[in-house]
């Protein structure tokens, strides 16, 4: 299935390492009160730690708080003692002036000390969490179903694990205790004022209506264009890594202009609304300083006329201005913290979901120890489907003696991999059992049982790191002489030493500078490493040439030697000397025989044969084609 595919069945798709961060600032949480209990709840252990930065927080904002009207003592005093000066009535209390200005001083001080240690406590507390999360997430996806990996794309679960908790570490260690302080700093500035005049402090409060509808006036127009371009910016990353991944392809069919013709729409729409949402959020700040202008200038004129009236003095007044200052600034504040609260409840949200996602079946808690295996295994009246209404495997039964080299043949969608999947264990059966040296699999820990396995699939899996390292992680403490050995096996050597850097070249993160082939060669090595006593090849050898198909094979026929191995086949010239074939259709066993016996029966096996191969002069001639489960 195409990118393009996937992305219609799964609607808009935010691209690109950016995608989930942009997804999760343009989403509202379903369900907010819940998400924001069972964040809650998740931060339990750190109540008590997160409770002390609260009320250090509080510390540190009713001392910035507090400041102004104790310097407006000072300011009162300078401007007494100077009217008296000039009378020649009295003189400037400098040693008072002094004694404020220190307590002044040392409240700002101390507001900072308090500040900067509460600061320290949520990033150790945020940091601690975003580890905490990720590490569950990582293990969770351990225990996942494999089929949450069928319906669910790389691209989702990376966001959860990066960009999601990425938004709860910054909410917790920067927007909480901003939250906090600003609500802290409205409440403590409005009692402030009340303290010094009632009359303008229900001038000051007056303000607050018109704020509010400023804010929500921005907001609605803003968030329009905010959501428009997160999802552009998703639409560009997205088209990018398609692009680029894809580049050979698009640079053969001369589509570098369609390319850039696509990408220059994406790129015209986030322009647009990014200058549009940035210069409508420019505005909050303006307006809200205009505002507090307002608020200066009725503060000043009422203040005035209570002077004269000896209702206020003149440091009142000076302190009455610093708090109308201070009270606009956290409104704001408080306004933004809404909309990242909501962010990180949706992204609390999707985290949280993963979690609670179904997990497989619990091991049994006391497995049995399975040791030296002979390689016999047994399919008893096994049935499976994928979803429970649509059962895809019906009553299969077979028994595989020890040593025995078994090929699975059929038509796509017949059952063959989903077999092997059940053995496995990445799915658990419907109904029926299956067993390896008579003990049922359901008996042994799923780690055990993969033990005894090893596989080489069809569609191959290296990682960025050197040949050595990829070869060795089928047996992760085998030595270098031991990983060239299973090399030379699988005639990985012999193309090893023609490349760069030999065994220490380096396998990019794509997986593009080396061929399939050799790539397929690379998976086979591995599993001649690993040395396991039941092999499972899915089509090993469907990407090399002919030529180093015959040595694959005769490598592989060494390797199967006095061991069980299970034989996808899609190519039936490669299991002719199979010990049995069995020919699945619709999830059924329709025959089983040897090459030579299911050809004679002349039924579904020979009629399959007979698709790949014309006969001329008694003599088969492979004609290209196979079919791909």
């Amino acid at each position: 299935m195409s990118q393009n595919q996937r992305r219609q069945q799964s609607g808009p798709r935010r691209g690109g390492p950016m995608g989930g961060m942009m997804r999760g600032g343009g989403e509202k949480a379903k369900d907010f009160k819940g998400t924001m209990v069972k964040l809650l709840q998740y931060l339990g252990r750190y109540k008590a730690i997160i409770i002390v930065a609260i009320l250090i927080a509080i510390a540190s904002t009713t001392a910035s708080i507090v400041g102004p009207k104790i310097l407006g003592r000072a300011t009162t005093e300078l401007f007494e003692g100077l009217i008296e000066t000039i009378r020649g009535t009295g003189s400037v209390d400098f040693d008072f002036i002094g004694r404020i200005i220190l307590i002044t001083l040392s409240l700002y001080v101390g507001s900072a000390i308090l500040a900067y240690i509460q600061g320290w406590i949520m990033a150790k507390v945020s940091t601690d969490i975003a580890y905490r999360l990720r590490k569950d997430i990582s293990e969770k996806m351990n225990r996942m179903k494999l089929k949450y990996y069928d319906s669910t794309t790389h691209g989702e679960i990376l966001s959860r694990l990066t960009n999601d908790v990425d938004t709860i570490n910054q909410t917790l260690s920067n927007s909480l205790t901003q939250i906090i302080t600003s609500v802290i700093t409205v409440i403590g500035v409005l009692v402030m004022m009340f303290t010094i005049s009632w009359k303008m402090a229900l001038l000051v409060i007056g303000v607050i209506p018109l704020s509010g509808l400023m804010i929500v006036f921005i907001v609605k127009r803003s968030q329009k264009h905010f959501n428009q371009q997160q999802e552009y910016l998703g639409h560009v990353n997205s088209h990018v890594e398609e692009m680029f991944g894809g580049h050979t392809i698009v640079k053969a069919y001369n589509a570098e202009e369609k390319s850039q013709e696509t990408f220059g729409g994406y790129n015209n729409t986030l322009y647009k609304s990014a200058w549009k949402s940035q210069f409508f959020s420019g505005l909050m700040m303006p307006l809200m300083t205009f505002i507090g202008n307002l608020g200066y200038v009725a503060v000043a004129i009422l203040g005035g006329y209570l002077t004269t009236q000896n209702a206020i003095t003149v440091g009142d007044i000076q302190a009455f201005i610093q708090y109308v200052r201070s009270f606009t600034r956290p409104l704001g504040q408080i306004a933004s913290a809404s909309n990242v609260l909501q962010q990180t409840a949706a992204a609390s949200e999707r985290v949280f979901e993963f979690l609670n996602e179904s997990e497989e079946v619990a091991d049994t808690p006391e497995p049995l120890k399975i040791g030296y295996v002979k390689g016999r295994v047994e399919f008893k009246n096994v049935n499976f489907g994928y979803n429970p209404e649509k059962t895809i495997i019906h009553n299969f039964s077979a028994l595989v003696k020890p040593g025995q080299k078994i090929a699975l043949v059929g038509p796509t969608g017949a059952g063959k991999t989903t077999m092997v999947k059940l053995l496995m264990r990445f799915y658990e059966l419907n109904d029926g059992a299956i067993s390896v040296d008579g003990i049922d699999i359901r008996n042994l820990t799923r780690k055990d049982l993969r033990d005894k396995f090893g596989m080489v699939l069809q569609n191959t899996w290296l990682f960025n790191g050197t040949i050595m390292e990829n070869i060795r992680y089928g047996r992760l403490d085998a030595t270098d002489k031991e990983v060239k050995a299973a090399a030379k096996a699988a005639y990985v050597d012999r193309f090893v030493h023609t490349l760069p850097d030999g065994y220490d070249m380096i396998i990019n993160e794509e997986v593009t500078n080396i061929s399939q082939g050799q790539k397929q060669l690379l998976t086979i090595a591995r599993a001649v490493l690993a040395d396991p006593p039941v092999l499972i090849l899915d089509e090993a050898t469907s990407s090399v040439d002919t030529r180093t198909e015959i040595l694959i094979q005769k490598a592989m026929d060494d390797l199967m030697k006095n061991r069980t191995s299970f034989v996808i086949a899609h190519r039936l010239s490669t299991i002719r000397n199979a010990d049995l074939i069995l020919v699945i259709h619709d999830g059924d066993i329709v025959e089983q025989g040897t090459h030579e016996e299911l050809l004679a029966q002349d039924g579904f096996y020979a009629e399959l044969h007979g698709s790949q191969f014309e006969y001329t002069n008694d003599h088969p001639q492979p004609v290209e084609q196979h079919a791909s489960d």
